[in-house]
């Protein structure tokens, strides 16, 4: 069961950038598949970013393509989201968890941390 701290989020203006990181424990983190959650007021929970555990494989969801980058430190049981020019339609509660991808899409883990809020706003 994986244990995950999000850091990293706050209010940006549109067009700014944000740096999310993802403190990770609890397991074997380097043979798993990482992924980028968030949930805006009122949505589901959507994935945004995955990745692999060697990092060869990273795969994101259409509306962050091109802004948003996802990347891990292994040696340091880290996930990081770095996030540039962002838009208001970013705005939510981001999460970390591990990944799987079924014929539904990318499934997360059963087991959530605190997230860390992102606002975009002028």
């Amino acid at each position: 069961q994986v244990h995950a701290v999000e850091s990293g989020g706050g209010l940006v203006q549109p067009g700014g950038s944000l740096k999310l990181s993802c403190i990770v424990s609890g397991r074997t983190f380097t043979s798993d598949t990482m992924g980028w959650f968030r949930q805006a007021p009122g949505k589901e929970r959507e994935f945004v970013a995955t990745i692999t555990g060697s990092s060869i494989g990273k795969y994101y969801n259409p509306r962050v393509n091109d802004r948003f980058t996802i990347s891990r430190d292994n040696a340091k049981n880290t996930v990081y989201l770095q996030m540039n020019n962002l838009e208001p339609e970013d705005t939510a509660v981001y999460y970390c968890n591990t990944a799987r991808q079924t014929f539904r899409g990318w499934v997360a883990g059963a087991s959530w941390g605190q997230g860390t809020q992102v606002t975009v706003s002028s």
